[in-house]
């Protein structure tokens, strides 16, 4: 239960720190000892309140522009992971999953050091959301569909805002669609609510500390401890 504890607590205070990430941190750390057929459903049931929570407090960024259309591609990539993620081999997930962490924390980094602004594509918008629809099925993972948010919103509010708001439409749906391939059990519920404290503390002082640590700090330490994890999963499975 500890690792539990440990990863619920690091996964939602990146989550309250920065607005996504909590998925990867919370399924790069308890990848090791579980599979992902039991971390993805806990982690979208501690979520949920946490994306309601953030979309909330940052409401009035929200921009239906970004979020529509995103949610849409997620919706329709859903389907896709969800199945998967119900019927693949354990050893051959948690080996993409490490590989798609180090290109998420490249992808990241090499963003992050860049000093110009992106510019959108309806191309990229649809290839990044059904991609982030099939990984949010599978793991629950959001990085890549946060890679094009971060290109399209100006400020840390309007990203949280934005991206936090998609995760309540696609975490409501994959809910749904999690009960219908008996993903979601009363096992995973129960354990939810144990850890439920757990990640309150964690969301609440990542919201805290994000306005007293510079976000290029926070961002640049993350990307490292995921670019390290992933690959830490990936030779942990082959050696």
């Amino acid at each position: 239960m500890g690792y539990w504890i440990i990863a619920t607590l690091a996964a939602f205070y990146v989550k309250g720190l920065c607005g996504f990430a909590n998925t990867l941190v919370f399924t790069s750390i308890l990848s090791f000892t579980s599979a992902n057929i039991n971390i993805s459903p806990l982690e979208l049931i501690l979520g949920y309140p946490t994306n309601i929570i953030i979309s909330w407090k940052e409401r009035k960024s929200i921009n239906p522009k970004i979020v529509i259309p995103l949610a849409t591609m997620v919706i329709a990539g859903s389907f896709g992971g969800a199945l998967f993620l119900k019927n693949a081999d354990i050893t051959l997930v948690k080996i993409i999953f490490g590989m798609l962490v180090i290109i998420v924390g490249i992808e990241m980094l090499l963003r992050e050091l860049s000093h110009k602004k992106m510019e959108s594509s309806k191309i990229l918008l649809t290839i990044i959301g059904i991609l982030s629809g099939f990984l949010c099925g599978l793991y629950g993972v959001g990085a890549l569909l946060g890679a094009y948010v971060g290109r399209t919103t100006d400020n840390m509010k309007a990203f949280k805002a934005n991206i936090c708001t998609v995760f309540v439409i696609e975490n409501t749906f994959r809910i749904g669609l999690y009960l219908f391939y008996g993903i979601l059990t009363v096992a995973s519920l129960k354990r939810a609510l144990v850890l439920a404290p757990f990640m309150l503390i964690g969301l609440v002082a990542g919201m805290l500390s994000a306005g007293r640590i510079s976000e290029h700090v926070v961002k640049k330490i993350v990307i490292i401890l995921l670019i390290v994890s992933g690959i830490a999963l990936i030779l942990n499975n082959i050696l």
